[in-house]
């Protein structure tokens, strides 16, 4: 373990801004797809528990459009009475505000090592995730409508959580690294090993 650790440093200090990339992509990805399978669980059985709201409509703005034989209302954000209506996108919204609550405080703290204002922070990855949460959902009620007529709710719900997770992450990552600022690599690795010696 040892040798392994100087060597990370070793690199560390030849290529500081690479090895920040190394290090930060490499825990951000494990972060968010533990985050992705947990809202999967989520969204999975979430509904069940909204079922006394019905399946009707909820959404704007519930335009009908055909694809493979499928007429369905697109919506921007919400899902048609077919695709579980007000009690679905009510879970969905619960499994995916959850995840990112976890995420955002687990990604700031351990993965980018941020200290910074966190009201900051948080606003810009709340309007990072409004932002993601209509694009993935305007692009999630056609792939709920078309995949809902062929596959079980259990396979689609993946493709719903691997859609918003992989959406989510590219975009994620990008406003991390610009909202949370974080020490150099090499500094961080060296006030590790300081602590470590203590």
């Amino acid at each position: 373990m040892d040798k392994l650790k100087a060597m990370w440093l070793s690199f560390a200090e030849k290529h500081p801004k690479a090895s920040q990339w190394v290090r930060e992509g490499g825990l951000f990805f494990i972060v968010s797809n533990l985050i992705t399978i947990f809202k999967y669980l989520l969204l999975t059985f979430l509904p069940t528990a909204f079922a006394f709201m019905g399946d009707r409509a909820f959404g704007f703005p519930g335009i009908e459009i055909t694809l493979f034989g499928i007429t369905f209302p697109w919506y921007i954000i919400g899902y048609g009475a077919d695709q579980g209506g007000a009690a679905y996108f009510t879970a969905y919204m619960i499994a995916m505000v959850i995840g990112e609550v976890i995420n955002f405080f687990i990604q700031r703290k351990y993965v980018f090592r941020s200290n910074g204002n966190i009201l900051y922070q948080g606003m810009w990855y709340l309007l990072a995730f409004c932002v993601v949460t209509c694009v993935v959902n305007s692009i999630n009620c056609i792939w709920v409508a078309v995949a809902g007529s062929f596959v079980p709710n259990w396979l689609y719900n993946i493709g719903t959580t691997v859609l918003n997770g992989g959406v989510s992450m590219v975009v994620f990552f990008i406003v991390n690294k610009i909202v949370f600022k974080n020490p150099p690599v090499v500094e961080s690795m060296l006030e590790l090993e300081d602590v470590g010696e203590e």
